[in-house]
């Protein structure tokens, strides 16, 4: 497996529902986090590949709840690179307190240009920066990965 990228986040109260347990939909906005440090991490500030003439838009996403991250908790959201194609990219998030596995899944993103809104080759300056951090697996992939670098924690949300 190639590198990968993890971000950090601690669970607030407010991510919380009845149950005690992180709310299903916040998932998908600790991943949010975790691709915008991802990208700030090894491609650069967001907001110059858009100023470029590239946005990035998710096709397609999916998230397989296996246990309840909690108030206070520690998640790790991992973020292996499984597809690296001609106008998209896929990742395959996985989120973990310590040692257990709280919930994986798979997102699909599609590069565009801003103003059309029409798909787009993938910047070369992007692929270059996301090769490294490809599953070294067959085409498509693997399941989801592991450990890797750690980034420090979030405390709100930016889009990539």
């Amino acid at each position: 497996m190639g590198e990968v990228f993890t971000h950090r986040l601690r669970v607030r109260y407010s991510e919380c529902d009845q149950q005690g347990v992180v709310f299903n939909g916040h998932y998908l906005f600790f991943y949010d986090v975790a691709l915008t440090e991802m990208w700030r991490a090894l491609i650069g500030e967001y907001g110059q590949m858009v100023q470029d003439g590239y946005d990035l838009v998710v096709a397609e996403s999916r998230i397989r709840f296996r246990e309840g991250a909690r108030f206070d908790e520690l998640v790790d959201v991992s973020m292996p690179v499984a597809h690296l194609g001609v106008t998209s990219m896929v990742v395959r998030p996985v989120f973990r307190v310590g040692e257990r596995l709280i919930a994986d899944g798979e997102v699909r993103h599609v590069f565009i240009d801003p103003a059309s809104k029409a798909k787009r080759e993938m910047p070369p300056q992007v692929r270059a920066a996301l090769e490294p951090c490809l599953e070294a697996t067959a085409p498509g992939g693997a399941g989801p990965g592991g450990a890797g670098q750690a980034a420090g924690a979030a405390s709100g949300s930016q889009s990539p």
